[in-house]
């Protein structure tokens, strides 16, 4: 068993469409690598900066994600390497393991599908597109309700709709 703790740049973007990890930014590896009967198993975190665009106001956000590793990538020649499809289990390939994948899939799975920028994010103004974090207080439209909408444009103009 040894520690591994390193950082390398990202290799390629890392993440969702709408948030993720960009190329060439800093992977800081806590990793345990130990020896075990049927390969070589790696436990550990990855701690990298992550780059959004919050789903309800569009504003874009800086944070940093931590994620959980733990994979096993077998022997040649082990039972665990024959008795599992060639894409279940990570192999040991000559004295080398390919981290670069179950990094992925890690990320993949620790990123939000619909990330905010922040947990109470009010979004935008449906009618007019501000953003609702940063109108005035009270922003509202006065809108006639559509059911009404031919009525009201029934009235004569020098009228208020009040009662004569």
């Amino acid at each position: 068993m040894f520690p591994l703790h390193d950082v390398v740049p990202s290799p390629s973007r890392i993440g969702l469409e709408m948030i993720g990890i960009q190329a060439g930014a800093p992977l800081e590896l806590d990793l345990r690598v130990e020896s075990v009967s049927e390969g070589v198993l790696v436990t550990g975190t990855l701690t990298a900066p992550v780059n959004g665009e919050c789903s309800r106001c569009l504003t874009p956000f800086d944070e940093r994600v931590e994620v959980g590793l733990t994979e096993l990538f077998a022997y040649p020649d082990s039972i665990t390497e024959a008795t599992t499809e060639e894409d279940e289990v990570g192999r040991v390939v000559g004295d080398l393991i390919d981290l670069e994948q179950p990094i992925i899939d890690a990320v993949g799975l620790e990123l939000p599908f619909s990330p905010v920028c922040r947990p109470d994010c009010p979004g935008l103004c449906p009618q007019c597109g501000v953003p609702l974090a940063t109108a005035e207080p009270g922003h509202h439209h006065d809108e006639i309700d559509p059911r009404w909408a031919k009525l009201a444009g029934m009235l004569r103009p020098d009228t208020d709709g009040g009662p004569e």
